[in-house]
């Protein structure tokens, strides 16, 4: 029998787990539910162009995480508005999120699961 360093057998939680556990997430009934409480809620999806005009939520501007202009569009957003942050899976938009926060964004809500949670949760 083997004997295995328990150093080298540890599970590490991938980064971005971690990020998303200092984030404010919803699940898709509660991101649906905050952003239509809040009057100066602006929604943002941070997948890529191609992605957006494939579908998208109602009312979101496109921010591609990916993209170029990414950091200078964060920029020119209010640091006080509430921003409601979606991708495909969460992924992006915890990147995107964690950016936001550490930037000085006060109000930043993010999508757990994304879209592909949203779909099948299928909120109203």
């Amino acid at each position: 029998m083997q004997h295995v360093n328990p150093e080298v057998q540890r599970c590490e939680v991938p980064r971005w787990h971690l990020l998303k556990s200092q984030l404010q997430n919803y699940s898709p009934r509660e991101f649906a539910a905050k952003l239509s409480s809040m009057e100066d809620a602006v929604l943002i999806d941070v997948r890529t162009v191609a992605e957006h005009q494939e579908f998208s939520l109602p009312g979101s501007i496109l921010m591609d995480y990916l993209g170029d202009a990414f950091l200078e569009d964060l920029e020119q957003l209010d640091e006080d508005k509430h921003y409601f942050v979606y991708c495909r899976s969460g992924r992006r938009s915890v990147r995107a999120c964690t950016l936001m926060r550490n930037a000085g964004f006060n109000h930043v809500h993010h999508l757990d699961g994304g879209l592909v949670a949203w779909e099948q949760s299928n909120p109203d």
